[in-house]
C-alpha cells in the first residue's frame, strides 16, 4: 500500500519568493502578489521527486509535503 502525499503551504512563514512555482508549476501557481496557490493538494506519483525538490528548496521552509493516512 503506497501512501499519498499532500502539499501544504505555511502562509505565515511564506514570503512569496516564488521558487516553489518555478520548480513545481504543475501543482503550484502564484497569485498577483507572488504567493503560492496550490492547484490541488494531492501529489501524483510521477511528480513526487519534483515535489520533494520544491519542498527542500523553499528558502523559508514554508512548503511541506505531508503523508496522508492510508
Amino acid at each position: 500500500m503506497t501512501r499519498t502525499r499532500s502539499l501544504r503551504v505555511d502562509r505565515v512563514a511564506c514570503t512569496g519568493q516564488g521558487l516553489c512555482a518555478e520548480l513545481l508549476p504543475e501543482l503550484i501557481d502564484l497569485d498577483e502578489w507572488g504567493y503560492p496557490v496550490l492547484k490541488g493538494r494531492a501529489v501524483p506519483g510521477e511528480l513526487r521527486a519534483h515535489a520533494r525538490r520544491a519542498v527542500a528548496a523553499c528558502p523559508r521552509l514554508a512548503l511541506h509535503a505531508d503523508r496522508d493516512r492510508p
